[in-house]
This record gives structure tokens, C-alpha cells and sequence, in this order.
């Protein structure tokens, strides 16, 4: 029997999850999930949810930003004392503004700095914290959030690629180094999904009328289709799974580029 799209078929039931960058988006659709499979589900981000738009009742909003130890750190406080632990912490707090798609000799250094500070430093202070607990209770997962752009790159990402890519080797050193504590660490390299931010870039780059032929599966990506994955990824069945990336891309980072005319 085909599995509703959207449903959950593994359970993370009663695990503390905090995940950054949840209002909206892919970590809107990855507390979502959580909760889904019964989680207990803090979402830090610096944008409170809208009255328009609330989170589920099951996923709790804690106010912060990454670029502040003192908000990562209390994030993680905070869960430990309400729930007596962290189990599973996702990186997911990211801007990529339209203006930063330009070549490097054009980059802002404030710009630069910014993103930097969160989509690379902020992964490391949420880490920071969570590992302390995690080395404590010797079990814990983290996932990074990377991207399909830390693998593969194109004209105009010359500060969201390489952060992306440092991501993933945030990952793996972790992984590496606290696996014999009973931490697991992993990375997510989405590839084109429907959210706010991804529409705000296509269209500085001038739309995205065949964009969804690029891809092998002949449309881009929904946002419950990584947290599908994320969630996976951090529940028990992928125990024996750690220090490596899981591209979610339609197919994407497999096709050739010389396959059709130079693409963007």
C-alpha cells in the first residue's frame, strides 16, 4: 500500500526536538513532522509566528537568534529544564538575501559577515550547547541543514554556497568526534523546495518557468518532503547512520549540466 504523502511511519515519541529557523518554511514543515510523530517540539527563531499564521499548539515558540550565544544557549536551557533533556537538535535557522546573489568582488562585507554569523556561526553556538547535554546524557542527533548549492554550484552564490559547504563539514566533524559518546550527527542538502525564500530568489534570477523540467522528477520540492527525511534521520531507524549528507533533490544533483544548454 502507497503511504500518504505527509504521513509518518516511524515515531519519535516523547524525544525533545528544538529546531532553529521554525516559523516558516522547511523548518516550519520539519517541527510540523516532528510533532506529527510525537515529539516534544521547541522552535527558536528571531520572527514570532504570525496571528495569521500560528504554529500548531504541539510546537512551543521560543523567542532567540543564532547569532547570540546567550539565546542558544538559553534555547537549550530551556528545553533541558522543561523536558530534562535534548534529544534531537535541528540547524535550520538560514537567510540568503536577494542582493547576496552576486559575484564575490561584489559582496558586501556586512552582508558576508551576516550570513556567516548565522547560517555557519549560529550552527556552531546551537551545537555548542546541545552537545554539552548530549555528551551528559550520552545519546543526542543533530542534523545540519546544508544544501544542494554545498555540493554543486552556479553564477551568483559566492557566499551561500560556501557557507553551505562549510555546513557539511561542520557535520562531519562533529560526527566524527562525538560519535563515541552516542552522538550521531548528519546533514540534509535540500535541493529546490517551495518556500518564501526560495520564490524571493528565483525570482531576483528572473523566474522559474522551467525550472522544474531541470529536475529528473519534473517538478521542484515540497518542504514536508525534507522534513520526511530530517525526521527519519533522527528517530532510531537510522541508528547506524551518521557523519555523512542526504541530498533531497528530485534528482537534481545527478543530472548532468551538460546534458541540456548551461542552466541560469
Amino acid at each position: 500500500m502507497t503511504r500518504p504523502r505527509g504521513s509518518v511511519s516511524y515515531q519519535n515519541q516523547g524525544r525533545v526536538v528544538l529546531v532553529s529557523g521554525g516559523v516558516s518554511g522547511i523548518g516550519r514543515a520539519i517541527c510540523e513532522t516532528f510533532a506529527q510523530s510525537e515529539a516534544k517540539v521547541i522552535c527558536l527563531d528571531i520572527v514570532a509566528p504570525s496571528a495569521e499564521d500560528p504554529l500548531p499548539d504541539s510546537v512551543e515558540y521560543f523567542a532567540g537568534d543564532v547569532r547570540s550565544e546567550a539565546d542558544c544557549e538559553n534555547a537549550v536551557g530551556h528545553a533541558v529544564q522543561k523536558y530534562g533533556g535534548l534529544d534531537v537538535l535541528v540547524n535550520n535557522a538560514v537567510i540568503q538575501p536577494v542582493e547576496s546573489y552576486v559575484p564575490v568582488d561584489e559582496m558586501p562585507t556586512e552582508l558576508w559577515d551576516r550570513m556567516v554569523s548565522i547560517n555557519f556561526t549560529g550552527y556552531t553556538l546551537m551545537a555548542k550547547h546541545a552537545l554539552r547535554v548530549m555528551k551528559q546524557q550520552r545519546s543526542g542527533v543533530i542534523v545540519n541543514m546544508a544544501s544542494g548549492q554545498a555540493h554543486r554550484t552556479a553564477r551568483g552564490v559566492s557566499a551561500y554556497g560556501p557557507i553551505k559547504a562549510g555546513n557539511l563539514l561542520q557535520a562531519r566533524q562533529w560526527a566524527v568526534e562525538y560519535a563515541r559518546e552516542g552522538i550521531r550527527v548528519v546533514s540534509v542538502s535540500p535541493g529546490t523546495i517551495d518556500t518564501p525564500l526560495v520564490r524571493a530568489s528565483l525570482e531576483a534570477q528572473g523566474g522559474a518557468a522551467e525550472l522544474a523540467n531541470r529536475h529528473p522528477v519534473g517538478r521542484i520540492g515540497q518542504p514536508n518532503e525534507v522534513a520526511q527525511a530530517v525526521v527519519w534521520l533522527a528517530s532510531d531507524d537510522a541508528s547506524f547512520v551518521t557523519g555523512t549528507d542526504l541530498e533531497v533533490d528530485g534528482g537534481l544533483g545527478a543530472f548532468a549540466a551538460f546534458a541540456d544548454p548551461y542552466p541560469m
